[in-house]
């Protein structure tokens, strides 16, 4: 994987002022786009797009210093107008273009990222991979902002507003694994942008043919293989570094990658004020 980003960034570089085929080089990677947006989004700590973005408006900066036309820059690195690349000027570098020409700055270079593969992994981590038939996730969802870390309270507000009966009817519905209250991501941004909306589902797991109540809402999962990730400790803290190990030294070293599909996190055992807890993190994947 850390030889498939290398590749990837190379390939951004060679291509800053043309139009990226992502899905192509993934292709040629032996992965999928998904899987290697992914990763580079958690071993970068930033989008892919975003990188892209500031790489491009990073070369373009040596454009505008040297005095080139602007819309002729503006073109080159794929916009239409120079007011539109002027604003993703701006954006990247807090000035704008005719700030830079007389100023010379000031700018916030982008370098050429470079991954390496350090020794790390001394912790083993508490894995198993299961095939799981086609299954739904019922209960209560809410498009809420990406938050990486530290509790999300757009969800702790909407859990905050179920009245304790709710969570109690839908633990009795559960009937097949993940088992018991789940805490479900779906239609994840590919790049995991902060700040990018998803849909959060509070529910249960069920069989693919039980009969569901017309009030609650429905993922289809479909059949396919999943990592499971066991943590226990401070919550969500122990639950959140699990998630960040995964991409950091699990995917790495293992012939299996990311699929597309929701991302559940069982909570097997709590504390009464939920400080701490027992969580399983479930990931769809498939062999690489």
């Amino acid at each position: 994987m850390i030889a498939a980003l290398n590749r990837l960034v190379e390939f951004v570089e060679q291509h800053l002022a043309d139009e990226i085929d992502l899905a192509g080089l993934a292709s040629d990677l032996g992965t999928t786009e998904y899987h290697l947006r992914r990763m580079f989004s958690s071993l970068a700590g930033m989008p892919l797009s975003e990188y892209i973005r500031r790489r491009r408006m990073t070369v373009a900066a040596a454009d505008v210093l040297a005095g080139r036309d602007l819309l002729s820059t503006a073109v080159r690195f794929g916009y239409g107008s120079t007011e539109a690349f002027t604003r993703a000027f701006r954006a990247v570098h807090g000035v704008g273009p005719s700030d830079v020409r007389r100023d010379g700055g000031p700018l916030r270079m982008q370098p050429q990222l470079r991954f390496r593969l350090t020794v790390e992994g001394n912790t083993a981590m508490d894995t198993r991979i299961t095939d799981r038939p086609a299954f739904l996730l019922v209960g209560h969802a809410w498009r809420v902002p990406l938050i990486h870390q530290g509790p999300n309270p757009h969800i702790q507000s909407h859990l905050a507003s179920m009245p304790p009966e709710e969570h109690q009817r839908l633990k009795a519905l559960g009937d097949t694994e993940p088992a018991g209250l789940l805490q479900v991501s779906a239609d994840v941004d590919p790049d995991y942008a902060e700040g990018s909306e998803l849909t959060y589902l509070h529910g249960v797991a069920v069989a693919s043919d039980a009969a569901v109540p017309e009030d609650l809402d429905v993922i289809e999962v479909p059949d396919g293989a999943w990592a499971v990730f066991r943590s226990s400790g401070a919550y969500p803290d122990e639950l959140q570094a699990t998630w960040a190990a995964t991409a950091a030294d699990w995917f790495p070293s293992n012939p299996w990658r990311l699929r597309p599909g929701p991302s559940i996190v069982a909570v097997l055992e709590r504390a009464e004020d939920l400080s701490t807890a027992t969580t399983e993190l479930w990931l769809p994947v498939e062999r690489g």
